[in-house]
Parts: C-alpha cells; sequence; structure tokens
C-alpha cells in the first residue's frame, strides 16, 4: 500500500512537471515567435542576382570582405558607380548592369603607383638595419637606411599584401614595381604600407600617368641631401601647369590626376626629376636630339 502511495506521488510529479514543462515551451515558442517577426530581415534577392556574376574570387581587392559583401554594397548604393572588381575587370560592371537593368557606369581602371624614387642610386644607405624583413617592424625602429622619413624601406609588406601578384621587388632600385597588366587598383598594397607612399591612380589612357614620386615634406635641401631626385618644393611645376592639377604643400608638389591633362609640361620643368611619366613617348626634341648625333 505504501509503494502504492509512493508511485502515484512520483506519477503526479512527472505530470505536473511535464504540464509545466510544457507551459514554458509555448511562452518561449511564443516569445521567439514575436522576437523573429520584429527582427526579421528580408534580404533582396537581386544581392543573389549580382553574386552570380561576380568571379567568386573572395579576394578583398574591391576593399570588401567578399563578394557577397560587394554585392550587398552596391544594391544598398543604388548605384554602380565608385565600385570596382579587381578580380574581374571591368566587365563586371556591365554584366552587374545587365542583369540589375540599370544604366552602365563606366568605372576608370586604375593601378597603385609608387610615390617614391630613393632607389639605392638615388638614395643610399647610410646605415644598415638587421631587423626582421618588415616594413612595417622597421618604421616603428628608425627611419631608414636612407636616412629619408618618407622613403621606401623596400622589405615586401605590400608584396605580400598583394594576392594578384601584381608587385615585385627590383633586385637592383630595391623598390616595388607593380605589373599593369596584373594590377586592378585594389589597393592591398597602399594599405599594407606604412609610410603611405603607394597611392591608387587612374591608370590613365594608354597607361600613361604623371605623378610626383616623391613623399619627403622636409625642405628642400635637406630631402635633397637625403634623396637626389627629392621634390624640393620650388613651385616650378605649379607654375606651367594651365589646368590647376599641381599644388605644393609643406614642401611637397602633388599631381591631381583627375584634373591632370598629361600635358607633361611639368615634367620637363622639375630640377630634381622628382616628377614621373609613365608610357610616353619621347618628346619630338629628344628624337631630333638623337638624330643628328
Amino acid at each position: 500500500m505504501h509503494f502504492l502511495k509512493l508511485t502515484i506521488v512520483n506519477i503526479e510529479f512527472i505530470v505536473y512537471a511535464a504540464i509545466i514543462m510544457g507551459i514554458i515551451a509555448l511562452i518561449a515558442s511564443i516569445i521567439l515567435f514575436f522576437v523573429a517577426k520584429t527582427f526579421k530581415v528580408i534580404e533582396d534577392p537581386r544581392i543573389d542576382e549580382v553574386v552570380d556574376v561576380l568571379p567568386s574570387a573572395n579576394c578583398g581587392g574591391c576593399a570588401f570582405a567578399g563578394c557577397r559583401n560587394f554585392a550587398e554594397a552596391i544594391i544598398k548604393a543604388g548605384t554602380l558607380e565608385g565600385f570596382n572588381c579587381p578580380a574581374g575587370g571591368s566587365s563586371v560592371n556591365e554584366n552587374i548592369a545587365a542583369t540589375l537593368g540599370w544604366e552602365a557606369v563606366a568605372s576608370e581602371p586604375l593601378i597603385a603607383v609608387l610615390r617614391c624614387n630613393g632607389s639605392c642610386q638615388n638614395a643610399p644607405a647610410r646605415n644598415i638595419y638587421d631587423g626582421a624583413p618588415s616594413c612595417a617592424f622597421a618604421a616603428s625602429l628608425f627611419v631608414g637606411e636612407n636616412t629619408c622619413p618618407s622613403g621606401c624601406f623596400g622589405y615586401a609588406d605590400c608584396v605580400r599584401a598583394c594576392i594578384f601578384d601584381a608587385i615585385y621587388i627590383d633586385t637592383d632600385t630595391r623598390l616595388p614595381v607593380v605589373n599593369a597588366d596584373r594590377c586592378g587598383g585594389c589597393g592591398a598594397c597602399a594599405r599594407a604600407c606604412p609610410r603611405q607612399i603607394i597611392e591608387v591612380r587612374y591608370k590613365g589612357k594608354k597607361d600613361r600617368r604623371i605623378f610626383v614620386a616623391c613623399q619627403n615634406t622636409e625642405k628642400g635641401a635637406i630631402a635633397k641631401k637625403n634623396c637626389a631626385v627629392a621634390c624640393i618644393g620650388c613651385g616650378k611645376c605649379a607654375k606651367v601647369c594651365a589646368f590647376e592639377a599641381i599644388a605644393i604643400e609643406n614642401n611637397l608638389a602633388y599631381i591631381d590626376f583627375i584634373k591632370c591633362k598629361l600635358c607633361r609640361k611639368c615634367v620637363s620643368e622639375c630640377p630634381t626629376q622628382a616628377i614621373q611619366e609613365c608610357n610616353f613617348p619621347p618628346k619630338k626634341e629628344n628624337i631630333a636630339l638623337t638624330i643628328n648625333n
């Protein structure tokens, strides 16, 4: 009889526990239902459509975490202006525009340029660095082997950051060289440079560019002492520019690649050859001089 009473009590306990658990589960499910309804996120189906036309490299070259993040940003912005997929090239924007029924936006091709010409010849080493071969590490320790506070270290942080194999270190100059055929202007190398001497600019018509290959803001005499081709901030380039594309600030000239018309007048005017020109044909007077000699 005693055993029977205990059994009934146990059964009642189990029933009550089951009822309580059922009530808790019901309340929890109701709460979860309303939470799900409140915080429900409806994803735009166009995101998947954009992802389908992307190269799916998930390389991060577009400055987003992956192709899906890139697609989400495009849909959110409602325009293709300012978006660039280095892995897929210029045709990607055209494919996205066709998929979404948007007007195709011609994106100006971009490329990374090294704004430093402090090679071993132009800026000879004055001390020896024997630390870790890392630009970021070296930048935290000393000014550099050539004592230029803005010059390239040459320890290849930019090379390691490039997933497109578009940049390498020249063994003679110890400066980075950008492969124009591979570079898509993603800016990974620029972000990896502790001296911020790599800039992403327009690739230019016929792959032609003009820029000041110097970032040293020291006064002219000091800058010239560290590097033979340093910008001395003389302002001669700005005076001959008819398009107001050159500005002098902190003893340093800068050429606005949007305003620049590639006339090349500033190149011949620069007394230190700090202004670089890429992929231009020789000037006529230089050709005539060569023939006469």
